[in-house]
């Protein structure tokens, strides 16, 4: 079975300029079923992942199951005495990188972007932040852009921003275990990402889980984000911010300096001098770096994704989305509607529940704070609003108002259904019964 990891492989190494044997021989494939398989084909069929072992092998001893007693007779071995003589065991599961051997990932110039997204807590716009990080791990060149959540709509939208904003595409991308790209347990792209990859021509691999280090580039990119801009930033809208950080990357993340050894690698040592010299500079800087990473082109337009909210028409007749508000007829106030986006597009539409198209409009800025009104919207509900508007004044209340004879008349007829014969319970009865229960206490007490 030709599977979709295999299919987006293919498509990726062939715009890459792979022959059909070199892509056959890479995934162990036949030349003839390499051959068959259309570039651009969207494929959703995945090998069905292998089954998990029973067995256990190397169970930490601090888990549960496995913690090691401690007598209490001995207070130089409480919990604070073994981790201040180094006496518990080792494992490798809960210590990751910390006391073993590490090496540098050599990252080839335009070989990788990686990928991470960030929650920032307490917007200035409300709520939390979502923002989409992207890193180039050869220059340390990295671009973000905020978004509305992190589904998978908002995510193409925001890596088509940073890809614009980086000016071009790797060969591939590398995400975290995210689930709008990959199952989290098995780490197979998922069948609605595998067009999106396709579309960009790139081959999409998953970080092992638990292991932070293999995408040490955007998470540094992350922590320089967070500590030297999202700490200071003054903006209060979603489209501020942005403008704000596209301006922070470009005049201090660009600016931050360099090894000699990393240009060096890149370019030779005469190439270096040569490089430095006419700059003027002693070390190179990420943007000069960032110049010699020579990025792939991007197709002429994002996936064509679809963003869909619901929510529901405001007494001014507008409906919320993405940060702005979008005008209805006035008749529609209170109704429960659909905003729609496609990717790609400039237009944004309004459906109602049953799936009529209601209004049509130019989409706005994400986060702006726009309020888009058509002028026929308009004027209907200024018709609206004056219309009821009145200038008698308000009724008087607990004022004398008896029923007149039309109400009496209906009362009559609510009343003619019930009988006279009706059961009527009297008050004396139940208190007969509790006379008696009380002198039958007394009589027992006693």
């Amino acid at each position: 079975m030709f599977t979709g990891n295999e299919d987006m492989e293919a498509t990726a190494l062939r715009e890459q300029g792979w022959s059909i044997s070199a892509i056959a021989r890479h995934l162990g494939r036949d030349r003839k079923t390499i051959r068959t398989r259309p570039v651009r084909s969207v494929r959703a069929v995945f090998a069905r992942a292998p089954a998990r072992g029973s067995a256990r092998l190397g169970q930490c001893p601090l888990r549960r199951g496995g913690r090691p007693r401690v007598h209490a007779q001995l207070p130089e071995l409480h919990p604070g005495g073994l981790r201040a003589h180094a006496l518990r065991p080792h494992c490798e599961a809960c210590d990751g990188v910390k006391g073993r051997a590490t090496i540098e990932i050599e990252h080839p110039p335009g070989e990788e972007i990686q990928w991470d997204w960030v929650e920032l807590p307490e917007a200035p716009w409300g709520g939390d932040g979502h923002l989409l990080v992207g890193s180039l791990p050869c220059s340390g060149k990295f671009r973000a852009v905020f978004a509305e959540s992190e589904d998978q709509a908002h995510l193409i939208e925001a890596m088509d921003g940073v890809l614009r904003r980086l000016g071009g595409n790797a060969r591939r991308w590398r995400t975290d275990r995210m689930a709008t790209v990959v199952d989290p347990k098995s780490g197979i792209v998922q069948p609605s990402f595998v067009p999106v990859a396709k579309h960009y021509g790139v081959s999409v691999v998953a970080c092992p889980p638990r292991r932070g280090n293999r995408k040490g580039s955007v998470e540094k990119s992350i922590h320089f984000a967070t500590q030297r801009f999202w700490r200071t930033m003054t903006a209060t809208t979603m489209h501020d911010a942005q403008q704000q950080l596209d301006r922070f990357c470009e005049r201090i993340g660009d600016r931050r300096s360099r090894s000699l050894a990393k240009l060096e690698q890149l370019v030779g040592k005469e190439g270096a001098v040569t490089f430095l010299a006419a700059r003027a500079k002693k070390r190179p800087s990420v943007a000069d770096l960032a110049e010699l990473e020579r990025l792939r082109p991007l197709p002429a337009a994002c996936y064509p994704a679809t963003i869909e909210e619901h929510n529901t028409v405001g007494p001014s007749a507008l409906v919320p989305f993405e940060g702005n508000a979008y005008s209805l007829p006035p008749g529609l106030i209170g109704a429960k509607v659909s905003v729609r986006h496609r990717l790609g597009s400039a237009g944004v539409e309004i459906i109602s529940a049953a799936g009529v198209l209601l209004a049509s409009h130019a989409r706005e800025t994400p986060g702006g704070g726009y309020v888009v009104r058509d002028p026929a919207h308009k004027a209907a509900l200024e018709h609206v609003v004056l219309a009821a508007f009145t200038t008698d004044p308000p009724c008087r209340r607990k004022a004398n108002r008896p029923p007149g004879d039309a109400a009496r008349a209906e009362a009559a007829k609510l009343l003619s259904n019930f009988e006279d014969d009706e059961v009527v319970v009297s008050l004396a009865a139940y208190q007969s019964i509790v006379d008696d229960m009380a002198t039958r206490d007394t009589e027992v007490q006693a």
